[in-house]
């Protein structure tokens, strides 16, 4: 069983830039009944989830996410065996089309990679991740995780303090919002729709992300409302 792919429409957008990325998709949240892989999700996060949306949708979709899941958890060995051969298998891949390899590990989860496998075995791949987890994220900034390692903060309704320290910190901030505003918090806000690939964003930045499917009927302020 493979555990990344390229089967995502925003993904593959990377790929007129020059990015060939790989994400790895497992169930968030508490989805898989024995372990919560989002440990700081908020209700709006949990309702607004992209998990079933696009490919989601699908129930061939779910269950091949919900069987990563259960491999990830039951068989952990056997799982990151596979991993590191997937992971290897993409730089060939990205080399062969003379791309830059780049790997989102937490598509719709929240696991803290780093700990679990070694990125510096990785030094052709550029890791990025979206995090609402406040410590993980100053840990970045304070260039305390591996340097292929990218990380953008995720806001949510319920973190609005955390996000104006990392702000400070200067790290970007990610926000879902109703229509995209020029600015949020004095920042610059880019399209975080045109690509995924957050690493090349810069520095400093409020990445606007488009409320989506179930977010658009948000009651919770996950989505920041401009108009």
């Amino acid at each position: 069983m493979k555990l990344l792919s390229k089967n995502n429409t925003k993904i593959l957008k990377g790929e007129k830039i020059g990015v060939l990325t790989y994400g790895l998709s497992l169930a968030p949240a508490k989805l898989n009944g024995k372990v919560n892989l989002c440990l700081y999700a908020s209700a709006g996060c949990r309702a607004a989830c992209l998990y079933t949306s696009g490919h989601g949708a699908f129930s061939n979709v779910k269950a091949a996410r919900m069987k990563k899941t259960m491999a990830f958890i039951n068989e952990r060995p056997a799982f990151l065996i596979q991993l590191e051969a997937d992971i290897n298998a993409a730089v060939k891949t990205a080399n062969r089309k003379g791309m830059r390899c780049a790997i989102r590990l937490n598509v719709l989860s929240d696991v803290a990679w780093h700990e679990i496998i070694d990125f510096t075995k990785y030094p052709d791949v550029q890791f990025y991740d979206y995090t609402p987890n406040t410590p993980r994220m100053i840990q970045f900034l304070q260039g305390k995780l591996p340097a292929n390692y990218h990380l953008t903060f995720s806001r949510k309704e319920n973190n609005q303090a955390a996000v104006e320290v990392i702000a400070k910190m200067g790290g970007n901030i990610a926000v879902v919002f109703d229509s995209l505003p020029e600015t949020y918090l004095g920042r610059p806000v880019v399209n975080g729709d045109d690509t995924d690939v957050r690493f090349m964003d810069g520095k400093g930045v409020v990445v606007g992300l488009k409320a989506k499917g179930q977010g658009k009927k948000d009651t919770t302020n996950f989505v920041v409302l401009t108009a």
